[in-house]
């Protein structure tokens, strides 16, 4: 099976490890790719939202299945040219996808399909914008409608700090969705759905927060981990049976089917399970850990949902080890985060048993004398250690130890992720 995969983070990279250790894989591909997935696949410069270009090279290549990664490409619709051009492709379209592209269409998919999810107001105007934060109260959810990398969201009991992350949304153009809180701890379960069918894989929690102790700016995530072992019995179940086959349905009765990753990121509230978010891919971090404990190969999985066919995927089979990712973050992220700073100890990490690394925001330096020399920081969060060992502790355990050998001036990292999940177990 020839594989093209679209992207350039670490969720690609965790995707182009778990493909390439597929025996169904004959040669992977991906644009643009970065220094870590050039490792395992053959790169191909170009842009990532340019369904044209997408299409062309999936064609040229004789790709079997295209695996689109982000969400700006799907959002403008490279899925659907790939479809167009007649080869299979693991993504929604971009109807489809506008379950991520637009909060305030999720939510009204959401009431269509009577999906457990928190009241909320859209909002494009400062008033309206004044008038649902003075409704719901604080603590205060404020969202931008919009794509915002994972970092749309501000959630606060500042007023003030709300109103000014709403004002700034709405000076940019955009619209604002403005929610009622949400209590209880959050859990991300990605859905694989063929337009019909929702096959569920393991649950994670990941950490929006910058700093330990969930303290600082939100961002696109410091960390992940799973299992989680103090998750409810039956939550899958739930949540596929409520959230994410009802969704799934009413999308089929729209005439926008969804094909790819159902992303739900939910609230275990003291009322019961909530959607705090759709998104239209898997996550980042969290998919990082989730397929590093996934033993079914990927890719057979992925071409059946792009073809209709989950139905006839056999179980999914999955490790009983947990994983831990732990982000490292550059000088300054994410306010300002500094990029072109000298990467080492990547190697070493890894001789570290049960750790793997994960690039994101990487790249060659221009003098590099070769592809493996000259490694620098060219984005906010760098790199995930991942660790994966018997329980969370040792997987924790793992991954920092792989951390502390990684030199990047002026990096930084939560030295919280899954500590507390660590230690209720014993």
């Amino acid at each position: 099976m020839i594989i093209l995969l679209v992207g350039s983070g670490a969720r690609e990279h965790a995707l182009a490890r778990a493909l390439s250790r597929d025996p169904a894989v004959t040669a992977l591909h991906a644009l643009p790719g970065n220094p870590g997935i050039g490792q395992l696949a053959t790169l191909h410069a170009g842009d990532a939202t340019d369904g044209a270009l997408v299409a062309r090279l999936a064609t040229d290549l004789g790709a079997d299945l295209v695996v689109v990664g982000p969400e700006a490409p799907l959002v403008a619709g490279v899925a659907d040219a790939v479809r167009a051009a007649g080869i299979p492709v693991f993504g929604p379209s971009h109807e489809a996808a506008m379950l991520e592209g637009s909060k305030s269409f999720a939510k009204e998919v959401m009431a269509a399909a009577n999906v457990p999810t928190a009241a909320s107001r859209t909002c494009t105007s400062i008033d309206q914008l004044a008038a649902a934060l003075k409704e719901f109260g604080a603590p205060h959810v404020v969202k931008d409608d919009g794509l915002a990398a994972g970092k749309g969201v501000v959630v606060t009991s500042d007023r003030t700090e709300a109103l000014r992350h709403g004002e700034a949304i709405l000076a940019a153009g955009g619209s604002v969705v403005v929610e009622d809180y949400l209590d209880g701890p959050e859990v991300s379960l990605f859905c694989l759905c063929d337009g019909t069918s929702v096959v569920p894989l393991q649950p994670a929690q990941d950490f929006k927060r910058v700093h330990d102790h969930d303290d600082g700016p939100n961002t696109g995530g410091m960390g992940a981990y799973s299992p989680l072992p103090w998750a409810p019995p039956g939550l899958v179940a739930d949540v596929v049976q409520h959230v994410a086959q009802p969704t799934v349905d009413e999308m089929a009765r729209r005439g926008t089917p969804f094909v790819g990753v159902l992303y739900c990121g939910l609230a275990l509230t003291s009322k019961g399970v909530r959607v705090v978010e759709f998104n239209a891919r898997f996550g980042d971090p969290e998919t990082q850990v989730v397929l590093a404990r996934l033993e079914t190969p990927l890719a057979g999985v992925l071409l059946a949902a792009a073809e209709g066919r989950l139905a006839e995927v056999p179980a999914l089979r999955w490790s009983d080890n947990s994983a831990v990712t732990v982000v490292i973050a550059s000088n300054g992220y994410p306010e300002a985060p500094i990029t072109g700073d000298p990467i080492t100890g990547i190697d070493a990490a890894e001789q570290v048993d049960g750790v793997h690394v994960l690039h994101a925001g990487t790249a060659l330096s221009a003098n590099s004398a070769d592809a493996g020399a000259g490694l620098v920081s060219a984005g906010g969060r760098v790199l995930s250690v991942v660790g994966v060992g018997a329980g969370l502790a040792a997987a924790r355990g793992l991954a920092y130890a792989g951390v502390e050998r990684i030199s990047l001036a002026g990096s930084h990292f939560r030295s919280d992720i899954a500590q507390k999940a660590a230690e209720a177990v014993g």
